[in-house]
């Protein structure tokens, strides 16, 4: 049976409610704005919504330009896929992908899947894996100080869990560094584990165990993630308005005034509420007038966002030697591969390529190599497939071969960012009736965005409620 929404409207408000930004996160919260009853604008400055999120079919290749997988791992999105349509049209990973490798030695390894496969395994070394053992019997870290990624890792898990476990799973993630990430704002379910069990794997066991398995699994659709968003703005109608940058917000009185640029003019209207859902670049160049605490948000351009590269390749599967049995592979840092990790795009999901022929995705750039990410594009593709047929055997020359580029691509959430979100939090307090969410606060990840775009209109229906 379907999951389905019941949802409580309140009373709508006068005015709609703007929505700046139509990525994932501006349109969940449309949406959800609009399942209970709240009138809503949603402005777009591109034309077509979606933000990262987009799906591109040529033939019989289907290739993703931003997330490759969506991670259904909430009521919150197992319930939006039902509302909008989607839950049917679910596609989970396939079996293989729950095997993943990572590069040791310049040889591709399974990551341990068992508590069996653990201790048989090649990718650590005993001494790390008795390391393991013992972090049950370790100390809680120093209260009060906000630690690296790595820092927490050694500690806890020893130097070689971090180099060839966690160093290419945070690379896989947010093209980033354990070194300068923080682990309370980067992965905050692991350093809650240690708050409140003392011991990552006893957490580990005791969370798993209350939540009868393992929760949550790896999906996509037929004709990619881009059926998220183009469901979303279906759903939004004439609401939505791409092509429509907003120029200015002001603040006036108890409402708010958009300026949108309107083909060739500025034209203006009058909200009830606003909610801005963008980059944080985007949110920091945003006019705010009449906004108190607004210019504090000039910080948000100082959160590092590296360059990666996308690279889309199709080959014959005759010319791949590996049999691409897993979701890809990640190459940790001290390894010195020029590529962050490739995914095995046409084993995850059917339909990624032809008939006799495998896709491959592959990231380059990020924080551990940005100047690889702004190769031009010949001198990326050769990297790439040089990469490649050392690492997956592959021969002969692509069928198809498309580069993504996104040049402030992820935020990373080093230690001290919560002076971002500080600042979003004064500029709302000082301004109600103003919401701010998106990477600058809520998380990078798909799944995160729309956890944000509920929050997001949560907030708005509990405003308008108390007021």
């Amino acid at each position: 049976m379907n999951p389905t929404i019941t949802p409580v409207p309140p009373s709508p408000p006068s005015r709609p409610v703007a929505v700046i930004g139509g990525g994932i996160t501006g349109l969940c919260a449309a949406w959800h704005l609009r399942q209970r009853g709240v009138p809503v604008v949603v402005f777009e400055a591109r034309g077509n919504p979606g933000g990262v999120t987009d799906s591109v079919r040529e033939g019989d290749w289907l290739l993703e330009t931003g997330p490759n997988t969506l991670f259904e791992n909430s009521p919150e999105v197992t319930a939006l896929l039902a509302g909008l349509g989607l839950y049917d049209r679910r596609r989970e990973a396939a079996p293989d992908a729950n095997k993943r490798y990572v590069v040791r030695r310049g040889k591709l390894v399974a990551l341990p899947g068992s508590a069996l496969s653990f201790f048989t395994s090649r990718l650590l070394s005993w001494r790390a894996k008795l390391g393991v053992l013992l972090e049950p019997f370790r100390r809680r870290g120093p209260a009060g100080r906000e630690e690296s990624v790595a820092e927490f890792v050694t500690r806890r898990l020893g130097p070689e869990f971090l180099d060839y476990i966690v160093n290419p799973f945070v690379a896989g993630i947010y093209a980033g560094d354990p070194a300068s990430l923080s682990v309370s704002q980067a992965f905050p379910k692991l350093a809650a584990l240690e708050r409140e069990h003392r011991s990552l794997i006893l957490g580990g066991l005791k969370r798993r165990n209350a939540s009868a398995g393992p929760r949550g699994s790896m999906i996509s659709f037929p004709d990619g993630l881009a059926e998220l968003p183009r469901a979303l703005a279906r759903s939004l109608g004439d609401d939505l308005r791409l092509n429509q940058p907003v120029r200015y917000v002001r603040r006036d009185g108890p409402h708010w005034r958009l300026g949108y640029l309107a083909g060739e003019r500025i034209a203006e209207e009058e909200f009830s509420a606003v909610v801005c859902a963008l980059s944080p670049d985007a949110l920091a160049r945003l006019v705010l007038e009449n906004v108190p605490e607004a210019a504090g948000l000039a910080v948000l351009r100082e959160i590092p966002q590296p360059p990666v590269a996308s690279v889309f390749m199709g080959f014959r599967r005759e010319d791949v030697g590996h049999p691409l049995d897993g979701f890809g592979v990640l190459t940790p840092a001290v390894e010195q591969r020029r590529i962050l990790g490739t995914l095995f795009s046409s084993t995850l999901f059917p339909g990624r390529a032809p008939a006799g022929h495998v896709a491959l995705t592959t990231f380059v750039g990020g924080v551990r190599q940005p100047e690889l990410a702004r190769a031009d594009d010949a001198a990326l593709l050769e990297s790439v497939q040089s990469e490649l047929a050392f690492l997956l055997g592959v021969r002969g020359q692509p069928v198809i071969t498309r580069v993504q580029r996104w040049p402030r691509a992820i935020a990373q959430y080093e230690v001290g960012f919560q002076r971002f979100k500080d600042a979003c939090a004064a500029v709302e307090a000082a301004s109600p009736g103003l919401f701010l969410g998106g990477t600058c606060r809520d998380g990078v990840s798909l799944s995160h965005c729309i956890g944000a775009g509920k929050r997001l209109a949560e907030a708005v229906v509990t405003a308008q409620i108390a007021a």
